[in-house]
């Protein structure tokens, strides 16, 4: 069936997962990215006040996390500002979210490594 573009705006394709956190008692929403979510954080990760783009990983894994989980709802729990105070947590606990968001956002390890090069 050939869609729509009533069709393609009305999709549900924001699938989201909850993730277990130990080390903070509960459990976090993880939730895929939109497209525009996807191209800013993408953006945020190069630091491009040099000659040549170069990758900048200061709170890379925050960054992601903070377009990714949501409440209940569906809406970002940390705003852009927020991103700092999220990467001071644990560790373990962000690389758990870390790696389930790439999962949920099809965000491979040769897709990183894509990013990366550009």
């Amino acid at each position: 069936m050939l869609l729509n573009k009533d069709q393609i705006l009305a999709a549900e394709d924001l699938p989201f997962r909850d993730i277990e956190i130990p080390e903070w008692q509960g459990a976090v929403r993880v939730r895929t990215m939109t497209g525009s979510e996807r191209d800013a954080f993408e953006a945020s990760i190069y630091d491009t006040t040099g000659e040549k783009p170069t990758l900048n990983r200061t709170d890379f894994r925050a960054k992601l996390l903070s377009k990714v989980i949501v409440d209940d709802k569906g809406q970002r729990l940390f705003t852009d500002k927020e991103i700092t105070q999220l990467g001071g947590k644990s560790a373990k606990a962000i690389n758990r979210l870390f790696e389930a968001a790439q999962e949920i956002n099809g965000m491979s390890a040769e897709a990183q490594a894509v990013i990366e090069k550009k």
